[in-house]
This record gives C-alpha cells, sequence and structure tokens, in this order.
C-alpha cells in the first residue's frame, strides 16, 4: 500500500503551478522531451493520463507549427 500512496503525492512535479498546457510553452514542453524529440512516457514524467494525453497534444501541435523538432 505505501507504493500506491507514494504515486498518488508524486503527481506531476513537472507541471507544478502551471494551469493549461499550451503548444505555444515550448519551454515547458522540451521537459517533456529527450534531447532527440522523444516525447518522455507517463511513468518517468509523473504525470497523469489526462495531463500526459493533453502534453502529447500539445507537443505534436507544437511540431506542425514548427516551434519543435
Amino acid at each position: 500500500m505505501a507504493y500506491i500512496e507514494n504515486k498518488e503525492e508524486k503527481g506531476g512535479r513537472l507541471l507544478e503551478g502551471v494551469t493549461v498546457i499550451d503548444y505555444k510553452d515550448s519551454e515547458l514542453l522540451r521537459k517533456f522531451m529527450t534531447e532527440r524529440g522523444k516525447i518522455l512516457p507517463q511513468r518517468y514524467t509523473g504525470v497523469t493520463s489526462k495531463q500526459q494525453r493533453e502534453v502529447k497534444r500539445a507537443i505534436r501541435q507544437a511540431r506542425v507549427m514548427g516551434l519543435l523538432r
């Protein structure tokens, strides 16, 4: 049970203080990517499933707009 409690407490430590995940915020989105441009999995970033989907959508949109590689 202690493992589950720690996982719930961890939450989105990379998203502390962030209310909206926007594709124009490239500095925030780079925290969720490797140096090669791959999107980091949810287990490394510590965000919820819903937040991970929002991050994924924002990164892909930023790539299309040319803000990220």
